[in-house]
């Protein structure tokens, strides 16, 4: 069979809480991701200006400054000729906050964004909810994004991505505190929380790549770490503090043959109450 090796890059930085701190930590995040020979580096859920309604402040929404980030993100990836996926706060037209996630080419292109669509309930009052999934093209790459909550809960936003093709999907989340807690020991353990089993659920369920990304805190409810299509955990982060995962993946072997075999003609409602 032949290869198609892709090495991609999870971003977990230190918690930022404003968006100068955030791009001053995307931007050394980059620079290290493209000097380890990646082709994308992905950062944790709305990590500019970060993530709102938590156990720490984030400094006011700012429409301007957010559009400057973003421009100086497309800079950092046309210099550093590495494609970037950024989690941010966005203004929807609405008046609104999106929770979304931008994809930049390694040229500086913007090729678009995902929003997040199911928000956990927590966030109804902060956020916005998006209504439309995506897939997106680089290099030989066919790869979709699922924010949070979606990718724990909601696992028909994953299998969306992997019917129409991908063979990747990104799932930066926000998992813990930076503050308080307990730190895990052990990936994957059994009587640890669900999520890290979870990715592993998302990738064996369609036989794709998962790679999920969460900010590097303290206590931390999940691992960054990249799955294989079989389950299998083939790297991960540890649980305590910032770092940066570099991982060559095989994109041959996400077949999603388990993915196109979804079948929603034989779930059709017989008409009967529940």
């Amino acid at each position: 069979m032949t290869t198609h090796p892709f090495t991609l890059a999870l971003a977990a930085p230190p918690l930022a809480c404003s968006i100068a701190a955030g791009m001053q930590h995307v931007a050394d995040y980059v620079v290290r991701a493209a000097k380890a020979g990646a082709a994308l580096v992905c950062f944790p859920e709305a990590y500019v200006p970060g993530m709102r309604s938590l156990d720490f402040d984030v400094a006011p929404h700012d429409p301007a400054g957010l559009a400057a980030a973003l421009t100086q993100v497309r800079a950092l990836a046309r210099q550093h000729r590495i494609a970037i996926v950024l989690p941010m706060e966005w203004p929807d037209e609405g008046g609104g906050l999106l929770n979304l996630a931008w994809v930049i080419g390694p040229d500086g292109e913007l090729l678009g964004a995902q929003t997040k669509n199911q928000l956990d309930p927590d966030e109804d009052s902060t956020y916005t909810p998006g209504d439309k999934r995506h897939v997106f093209e680089l290099d030989g790459l066919r790869f979709g994004i699922v924010i949070c909550h979606e990718g724990w809960r909601y696992p028909e936003t994953v299998r969306w991505a992997a019917v129409r093709g991908a063979q990747l999907v990104l799932h930066p989340h926000f998992g813990g505190s930076d503050f308080s807690g307990e730190a895990l020991r052990e990936w994957g353990a059994a009587d640890g929380p669900i999520y890290e089993k979870a990715m592993q659920c998302r990738a064996a369920e369609n036989t794709v790549w998962f790679a999920s990304v969460n900010v590097g805190l303290r206590y931390s409810l999940s691992g960054s770490a990249v799955i294989s299509p079989a389950g299998r955990c083939v790297a991960h982060l540890g649980h305590e503090g910032p770092g940066l995962l570099v991982t060559t993946i095989d994109l041959a072997e996400a077949s999603g043959r388990l993915a196109r075999r979804y079948a929603p003609q034989r779930y059709r409602d017989d008409g009967c109450a529940a």
